[in-house]
């Protein structure tokens, strides 16, 4: 089943193209220990429902449906634009409350326990700290006991300006990543700041890649 089918998002992202050629950028492959453990958190189990935030794909579909599994996806990014806008004030409208009602319901507005298992990838970092806030505690909300999430995090804390990807899954350890652009992060974080933004849920997991990559599994 899905929820919020979308095209890629127009307007708000850079469209990424390799040097001189005028073409998109092609994807890149990187192997995912999070999501490595995310799977095999689920594996033997039959009918979960898993949420996908990076937006619908065939190669997700494709993958979690073979699984056996039901996928719900939705853009968030997109969502976060729509709600938001993409200018120089989106990040003060981020503290808005109908602004945030409105990506709330439009994101995340499902019955406590809904889930089994969500696939957040890179969107947190884009979020202020009071939306982050709440967008956690939904999430939590939505997920039932013992579920896994799977986030990732920029270790560069000095960057102005962070690349945001699309996430296809290849198979349970490998992902291939598009480019959709460049984006002003909200806030960055360490594994402390980790720890205390999902201090509610049961365990925290980093794993720190060569590409400054930060990927958390936190158990709900």
């Amino acid at each position: 089943m899905l929820r919020g089918w979308r095209s890629e998002p127009k307007g708000s992202s850079l469209v990424p193209t390799a040097k001189g050629s005028g073409r998109p950028a092609p994807p890149t492959t990187r192997v995912s220990n999070g999501m490595d453990q995310f799977f095999t958190s689920i594996q033997g189990q039959q009918s979960l429902r898993i949420l996908d935030l990076a937006g619908a794909s065939q190669a997700n579909i494709s993958f979690i449906t073979n699984l056996g599994h039901r996928l719900y996806s939705d853009d968030i990014l997109r969502t976060l634009d729509d709600s938001f806008g993409s200018g120089s004030d989106a990040l003060s409208n981020q503290s808005d409350p109908a602004r945030v009602q409105q990506f709330l319901s439009q994101t995340l507005d499902f019955p406590p326990a809904h889930f089994d298992g969500a696939l957040v990838w890179d969107t947190m970092q884009f979020l202020s700290p009071q939306l982050l806030q709440l967008t956690i505690e939904r999430l939590r909300h939505i997920l039932r006991s013992s579920a896994y999430l799977l986030a990732f995090f920029h270790a560069e804390e000095k960057a102005d300006l962070l690349p945001a990807y699309s996430y296809r899954i290849v198979d349970s350890k490998t992902l291939s990543l598009a480019l959709r652009g460049e984006r002003t992060p909200a806030q960055f974080f360490n594994n402390r700041s980790l720890e205390k933004l999902f201090q509610e849920f049961q365990s925290v997991k980093f794993f720190l890649t060569r590409d400054h990559l930060r990927e958390v599994i936190v158990r709900r």
